[in-house]
């Protein structure tokens, strides 16, 4: 499929409502056991979990706020997402808090299935990670 282009460039919202939305996406994190996020990896914004069961630990917000320049505003969010890409249907992966985190809905992470969450700033030296799906 070609991409729609007009006076050299890319359009966003052009009138193609089937073009495909293009944007930059880093490599995911691997994680094969309990580990702690850099406010880098959030930013990121895609962990590939494949191992044993264990805490996927969210970074303080003081970390995230140093790192994320555009996280200074209240009600400033952001989406990431963590994929459980075990096999064997046994070992889940659990959103585990940082100083700071709150978090809204399942944490959990069952074997052979993905969540989306929402990041949010809801005040000064607080976030909370919503479950969207």
């Amino acid at each position: 499929m070609a991409l729609p282009n007009g006076a050299g460039g890319y359009q966003v919202g052009d009138g193609n409502i089937g073009e495909a939305t293009l944007f930059v996406q880093g490599a995911p994190t691997a994680v094969a056991a309990a580990a702690t996020m850099t406010a880098a990896q959030l930013a990121n914004g895609l962990f590939v979990f494949d191992g044993t069961a264990g805490n996927l630990t969210l970074p303080t917000v003081a970390l995230v706020e140093a790192d994320i320049s555009s996280a200074s505003k209240v009600n400033a969010a952001f989406d990431f997402f963590v994929v459980n890409a075990d096999a064997s249907g046994s070992d889940a992966v659990t959103l585990a808090v940082g100083t700071g985190w709150t978090i809204v809905g399942a944490a959990a992470v069952a074997a052979a299935t993905s969540a989306h969450f929402r990041a949010r700033k809801t005040g000064d030296g607080t976030w909370t990670a919503y479950r969207i799906s």
